[in-house]
């Protein structure tokens, strides 16, 4: 079978300012003549490709999700994409007893074997032209799902911000040598505060942005001590969808998401609805939940991450994408306006994953014609559409 291939300021206050600046530009008629008219130049690379899930679980004996073989990564390239996010959970790649509760000594106690298996992964990946980039999901003390016990909270205790920059140092020694081009480094996955850390549906909310930054240049410190041209992004805060107007000026680019509106993207997703059977019925565009939702939503959600263009700061979009429970035709009409919005601002993306629920391969749909590629079912109709972009 062949397939066609398509080869600091306050956020009030940062929010005013872009207002400000599109008036001072003179810009005037529709809010999509506007859009269209605040183009910047991102300083970042519109890298396109996967999130590769091979180490995302804290569990060692999970072999659920599978690991990236060099045949995958060939389809990649085949396909026209190159880039992939590698989000990591770091109890993968320390010594400590699972039967128990981890603890900070473990935190520190680093699987020389595991991390040689990840640096494989990454040069696998950059045989293809692939570039990399090393992602901690699960930071010691943080991740934004539960279901590992964490000893103490990256944002609260200076044990845990001490060994989250030991966990950065040791990276960016063991890569040293590696270019630019063949691997970033995005420090945490999708910051936000927890009430409690270890119960997925406590209150969250926003890192303060004062330490945000704290921890930041923590980090940049001890990374650009190996080599001082890595590049390095923070995602969003509160969950990866808010700016960081506190690290305009550092040399970080900033990663934005492709979740909203969640109730699309997390349609019926049992680790963001308590009870998915709560979750409202979607379509697009139109009514969701008593809001209406199209492409100038999309515009106006992103419209502070082009201001951070505007700014100098280098976004890209680590994730996106949807779970296997929204209808496909709502997702193709909804994701077609994400990508055209991010496209037109020069804004790189990385779905959220490549086999797997949110996947182009052995996604579970139930209402896609799945065709046969040597052995996985092939989502052809998103393959096509995120070639297109």
């Amino acid at each position: 079978m062949k397939i066609q291939l398509n080869l600091i300021m306050e956020r009030r206050t940062f929010l005013k300012n872009t207002c400000l600046t599109v008036g001072a530009l003179g810009l005037t008629g529709s809010a999509s003549t506007l859009w269209a008219q605040s183009k910047v130049e991102n300083k970042l690379p519109r890298w396109r490709g996967f999130n590769l899930l091979d180490y995302f679980s804290p569990d060692k004996n999970d072999t659920s999700r599978g690991k990236t073989t060099d045949e995958e990564l060939k389809w990649m390239a085949d396909w026209g994409f190159d880039f992939v996010r590698i989000p990591m959970a770091y109890p993968r790649y320390v010594k400590f007893d699972p039967s128990k509760k981890i603890t900070p000594e473990d935190v520190l106690n680093f699987d020389d074997k595991v991390m040689d298996d990840v640096e494989a992964l990454v040069d696998r990946a950059n045989k293809y032209n692939i570039h990399v980039s090393l992602d901690l999901h699960r930071a010691p003390g943080f991740c934004i799902n539960a279901g590992f016990h964490e000893p103490y909270n990256l944002w609260e205790d200076q044990a845990a911000k001490d060994a989250f920059y030991a966990h950065w140092e040791m990276w960016a020694k063991r890569f040293a040598s590696r270019t630019r081009d063949q691997i970033s480094f995005d420090l945490v996955n999708e910051p936000c505060t927890r009430e409690d850390m270890n119960d997925q549906f406590s209150k969250r909310g926003p890192i303060p942005g004062e330490l945000y930054r704290e921890v930041v240049v923590n980090c940049l410190e001890r990374i650009h001590n190996y080599n001082p041209d890595r590049l390095v992004v923070a995602d969003g805060n509160n969950g990866g969808g808010e700016v960081i107007p506190e690290l305009f000026g550092l040399d970080v680019g900033q990663s934005c998401r492709g979740y909203f509106p969640h109730y699309i993207s997390h349609y019926r997703a049992p680790w963001v609805f308590e009870n998915p059977d709560d979750a409202p019925e979607v379509v697009w565009p139109g009514t969701i939940d008593g809001k209406y939702f199209d492409r100038k939503s999309l515009e106006t959600f992103y419209r502070p991450w082009i201001e951070a263009l505007r700014n100098g700061v280098g976004v890209h979009c680590g994730e996106f994408g949807c779970w296997q429970e929204t209808p496909h035709e709502v997702f193709l009409a909804w994701f077609e306006d994400v990508l055209s919005v991010l496209t037109e601002h020069n804004i790189g993306w990385g779905l959220w994953e490549f086999k797997g629920t949110f996947g182009i391969l052995n996604s579970g749909r139930k209402d896609v014609q799945y065709e046969d590629w040597h052995g996985y079912k092939l989502d052809t109709k998103l393959l096509k559409l995120l070639q297109k972009y």
